[in-house]
Protein backbone atom coordinates (compact mmCIF):
# COMPACT_ATOMS: atom_id res chain seq x y z
CA UNK A 1 0.00 0.00 0.00
CA UNK A 2 1.45 3.09 -0.51
CA UNK A 3 -0.50 6.53 0.07
CA UNK A 4 0.53 9.56 -2.12
CA UNK A 5 0.47 13.44 -1.01
CA UNK A 6 0.82 16.66 -3.91
CA UNK A 7 2.18 19.69 -3.12
CA UNK A 8 3.67 23.09 -5.00
CA UNK A 9 0.70 23.66 -7.44
CA UNK A 10 -0.38 27.35 -7.89
CA UNK A 11 -1.42 30.54 -10.07
CA UNK A 12 1.82 31.21 -12.01
CA UNK A 13 2.33 33.85 -14.90
CA UNK A 14 2.83 32.30 -18.77
CA UNK A 15 6.61 31.38 -18.94
CA UNK A 16 6.76 30.81 -15.46
CA UNK A 17 8.18 27.61 -13.35
CA UNK A 18 6.40 25.46 -10.51
CA UNK A 19 7.77 22.57 -8.84
CA UNK A 20 5.29 19.94 -7.98
CA UNK A 21 6.52 17.78 -5.06
CA UNK A 22 4.70 13.94 -4.26
CA UNK A 23 5.41 12.46 -1.06
CA UNK A 24 4.55 8.82 -0.60
CA UNK A 25 4.45 6.46 2.69
CA UNK A 26 5.73 3.22 2.84
CA UNK A 27 9.34 1.45 3.15
CA UNK A 28 8.40 0.08 -0.73
CA UNK A 29 8.50 3.56 -2.46
CA UNK A 30 11.80 2.72 -4.11
CA UNK A 31 10.27 -0.64 -5.82
CA UNK A 32 7.49 1.38 -7.85
CA UNK A 33 7.73 3.67 -10.64
CA UNK A 34 6.20 6.98 -10.36
CA UNK A 35 4.24 8.96 -12.73
CA UNK A 36 2.79 12.59 -13.13
CA UNK A 37 -0.44 12.89 -15.05
CA UNK A 38 -2.74 16.00 -15.44
CA UNK A 39 -6.59 16.74 -16.22
CA UNK A 40 -7.73 19.77 -17.16
CA UNK A 41 -11.68 20.55 -16.82
CA UNK A 42 -14.26 18.73 -19.40
CA UNK A 43 -10.93 16.45 -20.34
CA UNK A 44 -9.75 13.35 -19.91
CA UNK A 45 -6.83 12.65 -17.68
CA UNK A 46 -3.43 12.52 -19.59
CA UNK A 47 0.00 11.39 -19.05
CA UNK A 48 2.60 13.68 -18.56
CA UNK A 49 5.65 12.03 -17.48
CA UNK A 50 7.17 8.81 -15.56
CA UNK A 51 10.34 7.78 -14.04
CA UNK A 52 11.58 4.12 -13.08
CA UNK A 53 12.09 3.10 -9.36
CA UNK A 54 15.91 3.97 -9.87
CA UNK A 55 15.75 7.23 -11.64
CA UNK A 56 17.66 6.00 -14.27
CA UNK A 57 14.92 6.27 -17.05
CA UNK A 58 12.27 8.79 -17.35
CA UNK A 59 9.57 9.34 -20.15
CA UNK A 60 7.39 12.13 -21.69
CA UNK A 61 4.52 13.15 -23.01
CA UNK A 62 5.67 15.26 -26.01
CA UNK A 63 3.38 18.32 -25.24
CA UNK A 64 5.59 18.81 -22.39
CA UNK A 65 8.95 17.05 -23.69
CA UNK A 66 12.16 20.41 -22.96
CA UNK A 67 9.79 22.20 -20.55
CA UNK A 68 9.29 19.52 -17.71
CA UNK A 69 11.34 17.54 -15.86
CA UNK A 70 10.97 14.60 -13.52
CA UNK A 71 13.39 13.51 -10.43
CA UNK A 72 13.27 11.25 -7.45
CA UNK A 73 14.61 11.25 -4.24
CA UNK A 74 14.25 7.82 -3.16
CA UNK A 75 15.77 8.42 0.45
CA UNK A 76 13.03 10.95 0.86
CA UNK A 77 10.42 8.89 -0.67
CA UNK A 78 9.62 11.96 -2.90
CA UNK A 79 8.99 12.65 -6.57
CA UNK A 80 9.13 15.99 -8.26
CA UNK A 81 7.98 17.26 -11.29
CA UNK A 82 9.95 20.79 -12.01
CA UNK A 83 7.76 22.73 -14.88
CA UNK A 84 9.04 25.47 -16.63
CA UNK A 85 8.14 27.71 -19.61
CA UNK A 86 4.49 26.82 -18.62
CA UNK A 87 1.68 27.65 -20.88
CA UNK A 88 -2.09 28.56 -20.51
CA UNK A 89 -2.71 24.55 -21.66
CA UNK A 90 -0.84 23.24 -18.62
CA UNK A 91 -3.50 24.60 -16.52
CA UNK A 92 -5.00 21.61 -14.88
CA UNK A 93 -5.32 19.49 -11.35
CA UNK A 94 -1.86 17.32 -11.09
CA UNK A 95 -1.80 13.77 -9.73
CA UNK A 96 1.40 11.50 -8.70
CA UNK A 97 0.88 7.90 -9.41
CA UNK A 98 2.76 5.16 -8.27
CA UNK A 99 3.08 1.73 -10.26
CA UNK A 100 5.38 -1.59 -9.86
CA UNK A 101 4.57 -1.47 -13.91
CA UNK A 102 4.88 2.20 -15.08
CA UNK A 103 3.67 3.08 -18.28
CA UNK A 104 1.52 5.88 -20.22
CA UNK A 105 -1.89 4.52 -19.37
CA UNK A 106 -3.82 5.56 -15.77
CA UNK A 107 -4.94 2.47 -15.80
CA UNK A 108 -1.25 0.56 -14.70
CA UNK A 109 -1.32 2.83 -11.66
CA UNK A 110 -3.19 1.19 -8.78
CA UNK A 111 -2.10 4.27 -6.19
CA UNK A 112 -3.01 7.93 -6.50
CA UNK A 113 -2.45 11.06 -4.90
CA UNK A 114 -5.13 13.76 -4.51
CA UNK A 115 -3.88 16.43 -6.88
CA UNK A 116 -2.65 19.42 -7.09
CA UNK A 117 -3.94 22.45 -9.29
CA UNK A 118 -1.63 24.00 -11.17
CA UNK A 119 -3.07 27.60 -12.78
CA UNK A 120 -0.79 29.59 -15.73
CA UNK A 121 -2.46 32.58 -16.72
CA UNK A 122 -1.72 34.22 -20.19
Amino acid sequence: QVQLVESGGGLVQAGGSLRLSCAASGRTFSSYAMGWFRQAPGMEREFVAVISWSGSITYYADSVKGRFTISRDNAKNTVYLQMNSLKPEDTAVYYCAASLVGGKGSYEYPYWGQGTQVTVSS
